[in-house]
């Protein structure tokens, strides 16, 4: 078995002898760089975590944190800094590092920060991530796709993102929730501030007191300095909680005190802290239900529900299934110097049938693998594997209408047979088919229609004489 790797940069041969040994002992692989140019190149594949020295020759470690950050985002990077560069290490969080530790340091603590990090990572990759939009790709703010209930997304970020409101993001693992927590920072007044996160799922209950709000130095063993918390971090700033149904009710006392009066005290402190933090949580979870269980503070909910954006699963929006089919094999072509221009129609009729549980990673992790196996320029049906098999949707009763949501009748036909041709005519005929059903059921009233779609009459409209539908008015 595979152990997993660990980057572990610093220009001392002593500290990466010693840090080495000790992460050896916990199961680790361990890859040791002298600075952050070679620490770099070492980073791919089954790394969960690089530990960087701050001050290193050729590339230091801020350095080091921009380029992993900008190319393997969800592997998390842990900062060694001395005493007098404390500063730097706060900084660095900022930007994006996981945590930090001060010289010298425990080995109790160094253990610690890297069991959360590794956790953080084991989640992020087991939880499918959206796709981002490449240039020209159709959808906003970081997401493939123009269906209804997706560009009724849009819409809240639009009218919320430049408010301080609290923003619960609701939807399953892979619906895109930290892009649009990412989204509501960078169009806001705040954009030049942190813009902190954190997995809640991934902190031990004993340790979450301490990791939100921080401690002093003696607060408990192995506290051999103050530390802010994810709070003071964020301050100015935008601070993101995803998987916030995992916090413990305890701690969802002090989360609410935070929210109402702006304020709280480090783990052992007696001061107290005023920070300006705008809240955005997630979760995958019906916190509703949470609530009713006794696992989830009511108050808390209505403070955390102020907006609610709802992310709808793939399946759900099946119309965006071409669009993020032609995203994937642009972005695998160039990945895997490949020369995929085609799609057929039986096979693309099977992606846009299949249910997907595990959302956008599952589809892009299918694509990935076709594409490396296919052959030619063309994707059959037969190039897919067996799990995409056919009949698992177009089989099944049709589904109440929901926003961006339609059984699709009959493969897509293109006229030119190129890819992005044949994405259109898809897109373009589950969109149509969308509208019809909407209008048969509210018999043909458009007003009513376009609420149902959660769209403008005005966009409705629009819809109805593009795909000549409009006699139905």
């Amino acid at each position: 078995m595979n152990r997993p790797r660990i980057v572990l940069a610093d220009d001392e041969p002593n500290l990466r002898k010693v840090l080495g040994a000790i992460l050896q002992r916990d199961g680790y692989q361990v890859l040791e760089a002298a600075d952050g140019e070679q620490a770099f190149g070492l980073v791919g594949p089954g790394v969960v975590a690089v530990v960087t020295d701050l001050r290193m020759p050729k590339l230091d470690g801020m350095g080091l944190l921009r380029k992993v950050v900008a190319e393997y985002p969800d592997i998390p990077v842990i900062m060694i800094t001395a005493h007098g560069s404390v500063d730097s290490a706060v900084g660095a969080v900022k930007l994006g590092a996981f945590d930090y530790i001060e010289k010298p340091f425990e080995q109790s603590q160094i253990r610690q920060v890297i069991a959360k990090a590794v956790k953080t990572h084991e989640l992020n990759s087991r939880a499918p991530r959206a796709a981002l939009t490449a240039a020209g790709a159709p959808g906003r703010f970081g997401l493939v796709g123009r269906s209804v209930s997706l560009e009724q997304v849009f819409g809240v970020i639009e009218k919320v993102a430049d408010t301080p409101s609290t923003v619960l993001i609701t939807g399953e693992s892979g619906t895109g929730k930290e892009l649009i927590a990412r989204a509501l920072h960078a169009n806001s007044s705040r954009k030049d501030g942190p813009f902190i996160k954190i997995n809640c799922a991934a902190i031990p209950k004993t340790l979450m007191e301490s990791e939100l709000f921080g401690y002093e130095k003696g607060a408990f063993t192995g506290a051999v300095g103050s530390k802010p918390g994810r709070f003071e971090l964020a301050d100015l700033g935008t601070l993101f909680l995803d998987e916030i149904g995992e916090i413990p009710v305890e701690m969802q006392v002090k989360l609410l005190r935070v929210l109402q009066e702006s304020e709280f005290e480090r783990v052992g402190g007696i001061k107290t802290i005023k920070v300006d933090v705008r809240l955005v949580t997630a979760t995958n979870r019906d916190l509703q239900k949470e609530v009713a269980c006794g696992n989830f503070r009511e108050d808390l909910f209505y403070r955390l529900n102020v907006v609610p954006i709802h992310l709808p699963p793939l399946r759900e929006r099946i119309g965006d299934i071409p669009l993020l089919v032609e995203h994937f094999v642009t972005k695998f072509n160039e990945r895997l110097k490949k020369n995929i221009t085609r799609v057929e129609d039986d096979a693309l009729q099977r992606l846009v049938t299949h249910p997907w549980p595990g959302n956008i990673r599952e589809l892009e992790n299918v694509l990935e693998r076709t594409i490396l196996f296919c052959e030619g320029p063309t994707i059959h049906a037969r190039d897919l594997p067996p799990e995409v098999s056919p009949g698992t949707q177009a089989d099944a009763p049709s589904r109440a209408l929901e926003p961006g949501s339609s059984r699709p009748s009959e493969p897509p036909r293109s006229n030119d047979g190129s890819l992005k041709e044949m994405v259109r005519h898809e897109t373009e005929r589950l969109e149509r088919e969308l509208i019809q059903r909407a209008l048969d059921e509210t018999g043909g009233n458009v007003t009513q229609a376009a609420r149902k779609l959660k769209i403008s009459r005005k966009s409705l409209q629009n819809k109805m004489k593009e795909f000549g539908l409009r006699d139905r008015e």
